[in-house]
């Protein structure tokens, strides 16, 4: 019997038991494992993915993380980790699974994805539009002085009573609902901490860094402005000796300088992309980091 074609073969769900292979499909292709991140995604989002014809793991997989509205029906969908097996490469099963996700499962939904530029050309053959960038850092931070703005803001480790704010703000800010993705914070990072005014408590930004190999990662980054920005990412850095890491939107200049000046270097650039809506919803100006560029 002749052996289906690659892009033949049947694309299934995948579960949290497909982590491992989720991850050897990483180092596969030449990135970090990621489990503690896989582990997030598929269990806040859907995983899909194409068996190995030769039982080895997994051809193929991506992730599909829903916003708002139902989950038949979500406000906003973003794909992510779309990975193929080195030895299955350019052989059109990226393409095949794409497809299958943007047209079949995800078919009339607004979506997004951060693109590198080795991925970039299929996703515009597929009806994505670049509509912004983010700068990829990574570095030892360096300490130098206090932010402008510390003291009109107070950092402070988040409660479990701060979770209704945390969760108002987001929505404002991200433009949907993601409360399956901000809830799993407190167990998936290992800091979590709130920006406040110091006299009535208003809350001004959070932010989350959560462990990614050697490295911790920013993410989400939200605050009012700059200042405070910093004063979250300061704070960040005074709890763990690791570098650290983020993707900060390229229209937040002074930010980008900040970390810059204080040993953050740039390590990639990725296009943020999106189909069937002109560009990410809620307010960019106070939305500095994504959570990961897997989920938006």
């Amino acid at each position: 019997m002749t052996p289906p074609h690659l892009t033949d073969l049947p694309i299934r769900a995948l579960t949290v038991d497909d982590l491992r292979h989720c991850a050897d499909l990483s180092e596969d292709r030449g990135w970090l494992r990621e489990e503690h991140k896989w582990g997030l995604l598929l269990a806040a989002g859907n995983g899909y993915g194409v068996a190995a014809p030769d039982g080895q793991g997994l051809a193929a997989a991506c992730v599909v993380t829903r916003y708002g509205g139902t989950h038949a029906e979500p406000e906003l969908a973003a794909i992510g980790m779309v990975l193929v097996a080195g030895r299955y490469a350019r052989r059109g099963l990226g393409r095949r699974l794409m497809t299958y996700v943007c047209d079949d499962v995800l078919k009339g939904i607004p979506l997004t994805l951060h693109a590198t530029p080795y991925g970039r050309p299929l996703y515009e053959e597929l009806g994505f539009e670049t509509t912004g960038r983010a700068e990829m850092l990574c570095g030892d931070f360096q300490a130098a002085g206090t932010p402008a703005g510390f003291g009109a803001t107070r950092v402070r480790p988040a409660r479990a009573d701060d979770l209704p704010r945390i969760l108002r703000l987001d929505a404002e800010v991200f433009g949907s609902d993601r409360t399956h993705m901000i809830t799993r914070l407190p167990a998936f990072a290992d800091q979590f901490i709130v920006a406040e005014e110091p006299g009535d408590g208003t809350l001004t930004g959070y932010a989350a860094a959560w462990p990614n190999m050697d490295t911790h990662v920013i993410g989400p980054l939200i605050a009012r402005d700059t200042a405070t920005a910093q004063s979250l990412v300061t704070a960040i850095a005074q709890g763990t000796d690791r570098p650290l890491r983020t993707d900060v939107d390229v229209r937040h200049e002074e930010l980008l300088a900040w970390l810059k000046d204080r040993g953050l270097g740039s390590v990639a650039f990725n296009a943020v992309m999106t189909r069937d809506i002109p560009g990410l919803p809620g307010d960019w100006t106070r939305r500095w980091a994504p959570l990961t560029v897997a989920a938006g």
